[in-house]
């Protein structure tokens, strides 16, 4: 993991194990398998093949799971290919969530047959959600061991994989159902609570990268952060591509560098459209940081009337999402100030719902919708549940949901990643991949150079620049799970691989070209003292999903129907003045684009424990056969597997949107 990288998920990963015992002292046997049964397909953990487990779950540890049940996918897949192609009969005649669920959705016998099964082995307050994506059920870790043929285990946690605040915990082997159900199952949720992947990523950390904005470098503390690209150099520097003075890192964009750079329009805000942000957890007084994000920022007031939170939990357990949150809901704010804003929150519990099974509720519950309608139209996640190797159930849930979202018309977009390789959901071909750009805005707002995000890092040794590797990077590349779509055929150049390719499209992600985001403070010593606004910088395919969310969002205001899965329309527009071409930089690219200083505190034991700065050098566009993770990600002209078609062009991306969905 780099040293800018920060998982949210990652912060418990040393936390103590609770309420577990041994194997040997748990005294439960392991159920031999009932004459008809089947073994599900894909519902065994990945990570307890070569993850050392600690103990058993405790018998009586109370837990809710979610048996997913199997729509009629193959079919669904057709229309929803249908209703978001160009020139179909049935472009963007959505169905409304009844209508998807009466003609795809699993039928009423198979939810009954499953709540009556779930009942009869000791399970409780058994329920099917709206619609029929899942029965839910609750029961001691007992019941639930022998219901399904496996043991619940603890397990070591690690960076990569833990939960959170929580002990990690899974079932250790592939679940087991009547042969009966098992048809009708595409996976079970609940029984491991391993984190999701958060793509965020900061520029340091609190305070010594809070943007308070220097006006200049303070000789005691190093050369300051910059305002806009190039406002400030750090000189004298180890020479690198020809020059030895590099801009310093930028402090945060505004939302108004942000608008100037993507060329937003006050014409087109979102108004009357509504865009969703999916979190786990709700963030403490998120409209008041809103609020006061907006005033400093010079932006509208946010309209109470236009913003909303849906909790699906008792929102009492903490909020993994902190910072992510606020990110989101501020981004998608820059790009479409005038819209609704709909912030759901996913249970953060540790009863079966921390980790996947709360984000999946949350996109459900969108999708579930009222009135006859979903929720919003437009739906960011700034998550992933994991690498292509993921349970392969987890997959089909994803999946499941996804087309549907299609054929609902909803857009679900999905950060790619913050470095090489390629994430699901991300990579299914009905997910909306959102990549990561470099960034450099100049002092009047106008955009410098973008370029595809991966960075380098090399620090100064003995007066000399040492390269450590990658430092971050957008997810993307070839996928090893799903066929090239349709709609990427003729457009994904051969180079880059016959399979769906990641990311679709992108925005600014680098941190170290990262936006200001606001934040509150509350002090712990005077509860009633009223909270703190500052700013930090961050970055991530966090940043560019919520980013790339807003500028559809606003493209839609006042069309007769909502874009809902754009992929096809999108890549119709390869080439075309609608996206910003992000283009590699190279030998003939200014050494002022080629990357940026950037101190960093370090304690030197031999120095008496004294902090010393470190001059760094970031680079960008850095990806190459050379840096450890490289995965055959490349930023080109055209389409590329680093940001996809490119960045929306504002105005130009609007009008052809618009155009093209008639």
């Amino acid at each position: 993991m780099s040293r800018l990288r920060m998982l949210v998920a990652a912060l418990g990963a040393t936390a103590v194990v609770a309420g577990t015992t041994t194997a040997a002292a748990s005294g439960l046997a392991q159920a031999a398998p009932r004459p008809a049964d089947t073994i599900l397909a894909g519902s065994a953990v990945p990570f307890t093949g070569h993850t050392r487990a600690t103990g058993d779950v405790v018998a009586s540890t109370q837990l809710s799971i979610e048996l997913w049940l199997k729509p009629q996918v193959a079919a669904a897949e057709r229309f929803a290919t249908a209703v978001a192609t160009p020139g179909n009969a049935a472009f963007h005649r959505y169905l409304s969530p009844d209508a998807y669920t009466a003609r795809f959705g699993a039928s009423r016998s198979e939810a009954a047959a499953v709540e009556s099964w779930l009942r009869a082995e000791g399970f409780t307050a058994v329920h099917t959600d709206a619609q029929r994506s899942y029965v839910r059920a609750t029961a001691a870790t007992s019941t639930i061991n022998a219901a399904l043929h496996v043991q619940l285990k603890t397990y070591r946690a690690s960076a990569a994989v833990n939960a959170g605040p929580y002990a990690l915990r899974a079932n250790d082997r592939a679940v087991t159902l009547p042969s009966s159900l098992a048809g009708s199952v595409l996976g079970v949720t609940g029984l491991d609570n391993a984190a999701t992947v958060s793509p965020l990523d900061t520029a340091g950390s609190k305070p010594a990268r809070e943007t308070s904005r220097p006006a200049g470098p303070a000789a005691s503390a190093g050369p300051a952060c910059s305002n806009y690209y190039g406002q400030h150099l750090a000189t004298g520097l180890p020479e690198k591509y020809g020059t030895t003075s590099f801009p310093t890192f930028v402090c945060g964009y505004s939302a108004g560098q942000m608008r100037a750079a993507y060329r937003a329009s006050w014409a087109n805000t979102g108004k009357g459209q509504t865009v969703a942000l999916v979190e786990q957890g709700l963030t403490r007084d998120m409209f008041l940081t809103l609020a006061d994000y907006a005033k400093t920022n010079h932006m509208p007031a946010p309209s109470p009337r236009r913003y909303e939170e849906l909790s699906l939990g008792k929102d009492s357990c903490g909020d993994p999402f902190d910072l992510e949150e606020q990110l989101d809901v501020e981004s998608s704010y820059d790009m479409a100030p005038g819209a609704n804003t709909l912030v759901v929150g996913g249970d953060s519990c540790n009863h079966g719902d921390f980790g996947n099974q709360a984000v999946f509720n949350a996109d459900i519950a969108v999708l579930d919708g009222a009135g006859g309608h979903p929720l919003a139209s437009v739906a960011s996640n700034s998550w992933e549940s994991g690498e292509e190797s993921q349970p392969a159930s987890l997959t089909k849930i994803e999946h499941a949901y996804l087309v549907r979202a299609a054929a609902e018309g909803v857009g679900m977009y999905f950060s790619a990643g913050d470095g090489s390789g390629v994430l699901a959901p991300s990579n299914d071909p009905y997910a909306i991949a959102v990549g990561g750009t470099t960034i450099g805005i100049g002092k009047t707002g106008s955009r410098l150079f973008e370029t595809g995000w991966s960075t380098g890092d090399s620090v100064l040794t003995d007066n000399a620049w040492v390269f450590k590797g990658e430092d971050g990077a957008s997810g993307g590349g070839p996928s090893v799970q799903w066929p090239q779509p349709a709609y990427q055929k003729g457009v994904v150049p051969p180079a880059l691989g016959s399979t769906r390719s990641a990311p679709d499209i992108s925005a600014d992600a680098d941190p170290f070209t990262g936006m200001a985001v606001g934040l509150l403070s509350f002090s712990h010593k005077h509860p009633a003292a009223p909270p703190t606004y500052y700013q930090i910088s961050v970055g991530g395919t966090s940043e560019s999903s919520p980013l790339v969310a807003g500028m559809v969002t606003a493209a839609q205001q006042g069309q007769p129907a909502a874009f809902g899965f754009i992929n096809p329309l999108i890549y119709k527009l390869a080439g075309t003045s609608a996206f910003y071409d992000t283009l590699p930089l190279t030998s003939h690219s200014p050494a002022l684009y080629r990357g940026m200083e950037c101190d960093f505190l370090e304690l030197a034991d031999i120095c008496g424990g004294q902090k010393h700065r470190i001059p760094n050098l970031t680079t960008f566009d850095d990806q190459s056969p050379s840096m450890k993770y490289y995965t055959g990600q490349v930023t080109l002209p055209g389409y590329d597997n680093m940001t996809g078609l490119g960045t929306p062009d504002g105005p130009n991306f609007i009008a052809a949107m618009r155009k093209l969905a008639g």
